[in-house]
């Protein structure tokens, strides 16, 4: 019952709302809205506010009396989500709240980092609810929070609960793909369940519609109408690329491996196979054999045993960077001398285990496993010995070294070893300027040095430099690579780049 009003100024509101405790926001029931010029600037949890209308000077605060929560939402099997990161989708929600009961339907609000989630009994709802309100429910590494829904069902797409209705179309989401996906792969995937007739490629960007049936208008890589093949074809090589571009040519002589499994194209292939054309079947080689198949899937790494006064956040870049695109680096901590990585995608990770694992720098062995978090999120900041940061994010570098697939193209995997591969090094860079720089970041010296040919017009030059052990050179690549060489009158600084060799020694 509605018992008393007051008009306040909005710097009263302001003051009240600061003065409440952390029980007072957490444990209290009931929504208050804080808004100044009609923008929410505030979202608390009061006992007693049922609601608050702010105008440009001053606020109508309505109160009510403790009793029973007449503004509460009632009990729905739908469930709103609220504080998603942008990277959530369907599957995500799924996975985590289907321990509250049977999940019967999924709507995302991407724009809004908001979801819809339909149980098929309420009872399952109101676990989620309950659950949410008395502890932290992280979904895709990020906290999110739960309310009723004011609708009792979801709304799907017109006949989508009618098997029997005009839409054919089949919609695949293909995530982190491995290899080029064109119209062949996945009519090879898709026909020998039911005969397909159309197949279009897009890339998803904002909205997306589910057509009653595709629109083709030639015959390529990314769309194709298997009732009219007369439709022009694109020449080869001049149509746009697959998904991921074509086949990476250190895949053998010929553009595939020999130790692959084959995927048949269709019997009816449209194309016409020649010496000159593609081969009968198309062969895309899998990862190499790791222990990926033993972790769950996720692109955070957990590195643990990192020396606690030579480690840091740009450090860890500089090793890991060799095995994919680094985003963010988090030293934890609850947790002494370890550190969340997080990568491009999850084979970066298991590239990352593969080759970085149980190896030794600066006198500490590494363990490098799959982290049980899908995101790194830059909480709990502090400084570390070195007073550098705990915390650094790595997405917009132009360090990374697999931001397109031509550069990507460039990098050779290699696990760790005693000759480093230097590049982008200025031509008046001698021998003995690189053992001082060495020597002026207390890292080991390298014993052989070699430098390759460069044409009389290259601004840089590039060689290999053979250390002692493999400890050594890769203390010095963890030190030193990207490290910034200035010269005289030089207007921008060179990147030292640093990589493990294929040589063996020199």
């Amino acid at each position: 019952m509605l018992t008393q009003v007051y008009c306040v100024s909005s710097d009263t509101l302001v003051w009240l709302a600061s003065g409440l405790s952390e029980h007072c926001v957490k444990k209290q029931c009931g929504l208050a809205g804080l808004c100044f010029g009609g923008c929410l600037a505030l979202d608390l949890h009061l006992s007693r506010v049922l609601c608050v209308i702010v105008s440009n000077q001053c606020c109508l605060c309505v109160l009510q009396d403790s009793g029973e929560d007449s503004h509460r939402i009632a009990q729905s099997p739908v469930v709103h989500v609220r504080g998603l990161c942008e990277a959530v989708v369907e599957a995500d929600l799924v996975e985590a709240l289907e321990k509250f009961g049977p999940i019967c339907y999924v709507m995302m609000m991407p724009f809004k980092r908001q979801a819809l989630v339909e149980f098929e009994m309420v009872e399952s709802a109101d676990k989620c609810v309950a659950c949410g309100s008395s502890e932290a429910v992280y979904i895709a590494g990020q906290q999110a929070f739960f309310n009723y829904s004011t609708s009792k069902r979801i709304t799907r797409p017109t006949n989508s609960d009618n098997p029997n209705s005009g839409n054919k179309v089949l919609l695949l989401s293909i995530q982190n793909p491995l290899y080029p996906i064109t119209t062949d792969v996945l009519y090879t995937v898709c026909n020998p369940i039911g005969s397909v007739m159309r197949i279009v490629i897009f890339k998803r960007n904002g909205i997306q519609a589910m057509p009653t049936r595709l629109n083709v208008i030639r015959n390529d890589n990314e769309s194709w109408d298997y009732t009219k093949p007369y439709l022009v074809r694109r020449e080869r090589g001049k149509g746009r690329q697959a998904i991921l571009g074509e086949h990476p040519s250190s895949y053998g002589d010929n553009g595939y491996g020999s130790h692959c499994p084959l995927l048949p194209l269709p019997g009816n292939s449209r194309y016409k196979l020649s010496s000159h054309d593609i081969p009968e079947v198309v062969a895309y080689p899998l990862p190499q054999s790791s222990s990926y198949n033993n972790h769950g899937s996720s692109s955070v790494a957990m590195v643990s045993g990192l020396h606690p006064t030579k480690m840091n956040c740009t450090r860890i870049f500089n090793l890991f960077c060799l095995y994919g695109n680094i985003e963010k680096v988090k030293f934890m901590k609850s947790v002494p001398g370890t550190a969340l990585v997080e990568m491009g995608d999850e084979y970066a990770v298991d590239r990352a285990i593969t080759h970085l694992n149980s190896i030794k720098v600066f006198g500490k062995r590494l363990n490098v496993c799959v982290s049980k978090q899908h995101a790194v999120i830059p909480s709990q900041v502090f400084e570390l010995e070195d007073s550098s940061s705990s915390y650094k994010d790595f997405a917009m570098t132009r360090n990374n070294r697999f931001t397109s697939q031509g550069q990507a193209s460039k990098n050779i995997i290699q696990p760790p070893s005693c000759v480093l591969h230097y590049y982008n090094v200025p031509p008046c860079i001698s021998e003995d300027q690189l053992l001082r720089l060495c020597s002026e970041h207390d890292v080991p010296g390298f014993t052989k040095f070699k430098m390759f040919d460069a044409k009389p017009s290259s601004k840089t030059i590039s060689g290999l430099l053979e250390f002692d052990s493999k400890t050594h050179a890769v203390e010095v690549l963890t030190v030193l690579n990207h490290y910034q060489i200035r010269i005289p009158n030089g207007s921008n600084p060179y990147t030292l780049k640093l990589c493990f060799s294929t040589s063996s020694h020199l």
